[in-house]
């Protein structure tokens, strides 16, 4: 026992029984102790005296899977570790709502963004630009993500965005959420000196949002990290 400054007392016991004849045959029968530690009532054992035995035998930690998918795992899903609860996966150029900070000075609306690829846990997510809408390999190349609020190595910074991913969130509702973080959060600024495009990132959004004008892909930067890492 982990700790035994603990009392325990017995409450139920266990007896194999084994056939003399045939050693494959056999059942298991369950008594009840009595406040001297006695066996008594005597029954065979129960499905659901089974099922609490299951239970106390569990180990705490264990992990149960999560992040189901409603039905056929999604084409655009690069990995799934259902048990720690962590997805990779890449959505194409879209329009999406941008808003930002009064101090950037820049107008709230629909802009063009490019492919991206997603990486997220239960309580993080990094971001990276692709060069096309085809289905990422290891050997396609990631680029920085051209936006605000976002690290070097792609970690993005959530501030003070209320993070509520239920535990029994199914894979799609996992990446619609992240997704809908990320966007529906106000862009404020760049992180630790990082400009992830080539040029000035405000006047790149100044220039996309409500304009309907495709996102320029030769102003991305290659980053540094590569999906072959990430897919560990």
């Amino acid at each position: 026992m982990e700790n035994t400054n603990h009392i325990y007392h017995p409450t139920s016991a266990l007896v194999f029984f084994r056939s003399t004849e045939n050693k494959s045959d056999g059942y298991v029968e369950y008594y009840d102790m009595d406040g001297n530690g006695n066996p008594i009532n005597a029954h065979p054992l129960t499905l659901g005296e089974a099922e609490k035995l299951r239970k106390s035998l569990t180990l705490k930690d264990e992990k149960e899977p999560v992040l189901k998918p409603d039905g056929m795992l999604a084409s655009n899903v690069l990995f799934l570790d259902a048990v720690n609860a962590r997805a990779i996966w890449h959505t194409k150029a879209m329009q999406r709502e941008m808003y930002f900070t009064e101090k950037l000075e820049l107008p709230n609306g629909i802009a063009n963004v490019p492919p991206m690829l997603w990486v997220a846990s239960r309580t993080s997510l990094y971001v990276f630009a692709l060069q096309s809408n085809r289905r990422p390999t290891r050997k396609t190349k990631l680029y920085d993500a051209p936006f605000f609020n976002v690290y070097r190595d792609g970690n993005v910074c959530l501030g003070t965005v209320d993070i509520q991913i239920g535990r029994t969130a199914s894979l799609e509702e996992f990446t619609r959420s992240w997704e809908s973080y990320f966007f529906n959060s106000y862009f404020s600024h760049l992180m630790g000196g990082h400009n992830p495009i080539k040029g000035n990132c405000v006047s790149l959004w100044k220039k996309l949002v409500r304009s309907g004008k495709p996102f320029p892909m030769e102003i991305l930067k290659q980053s540094t990290i590569n999906l072959k890492h990430l897919l560990k």
